[in-house]
């Protein structure tokens, strides 16, 4: 049990039903062993932005990151939401501590660069410090990670949560068998959209261009699945996909079995 870990991802649509959120934590105190809890908060921080009269630029479906905005999602990711979700798990003996990228150099990237493109204060990860997670985690801490992380040079950056929690697992996995579950409002990928009865239970990288191809999984999923497959084909045991309800069934993500 010891060198078991697992690393859930939930998405910022957790913090806007208390219920959901208090039924979601309750179910992620009882995972035994080691856990860590990523979590983003987008629609939270655009709804802040909206008061504080910020609209929200996007760009190709994609968010930008400005000064303005940047300032708004560290407040909110990693002061408001963050700590909202430590004091609960701690309600829950859990003993959460509150991170973000740039606490204890956790987590460094470099601010994207794409040409003809600027999405602001974006980072794409260069590094994770496993060795201090591994001493968190043998003090019998949980960490909770918001999406931001740092560049080494006094600068935050915005990141994609979904790609925080993969890059940590497979950071992880060469000290733990890691467990990668990212936590959605579906209860995993579904061949009918809206149909929970007709959820995928397996998908390889096979069947996984087969279901692109059919437009079954696209947009937003689609990212999310290329971090499912990054992080299986760097080391991470068993990756899955499904609802905030940790105990029930999800797509199980898996690499095609060698002949």
């Amino acid at each position: 049990m010891e060198n078991k870990l697992t690393i859930v991802k939930v998405g910022g649509f957790i913090f806007e039903d208390e219920y959901k959120l208090d039924s979601f934590l309750s179910s992620f105190s009882k995972i035994s062993g080691n856990k860590i809890l990523v979590h983003g908060g987008g629609k939270i921080a655009s709804d802040f932005s909206k008061k504080l009269g910020i609209v929200p630029i996007m760009l190709e479906g994609r968010r930008v990151t400005d000064k303005e905005t940047l300032d708004v999602v560290v407040m909110t990711y990693a002061g408001l939401l963050n700590k909202k979700l430590v004091s609960k798990l701690q309600k829950l003996s859990c003993n959460a501590i509150g991170l973000s990228g740039a606490d204890a150099n956790l987590i460094q990237a470099k601010k994207r660069n794409i040409e003809n493109v600027n999405y602001g204060y974006v980072g794409d990860i260069t590094r994770v410090e496993k060795n201090i997670l591994q001493k968190m985690i043998s003090s019998d801490l949980c960490p909770v990670i918001c999406s931001l992380t740092h560049d080494g040079n006094g600068q935050i950056l915005n990141t994609n949560a979904d790609t925080i929690a993969a890059e940590l697992s497979v950071a992880l996995a060469v000290l733990y068998d890691v467990s990668l579950k990212y936590c959605s409002e579906m209860p995993g990928v579904l061949e009918k959209l809206g149909n929970y009865d007709s959820l995928i239970k397996t998908i390889n990288s096979t069947s996984y261009k087969k279901l692109k191809q059919k437009n079954i999984i696209s947009y937003g999923m689609i990212p999310k699945l290329e971090n499912c497959f990054h992080a299986l084909k760097n080391g991470v045991d068993k990756v899955f996909v499904g609802s905030i309800d940790i105990s029930v069934s999800y797509t199980h993500l898996t690499l095609p079995t060698k002949a």
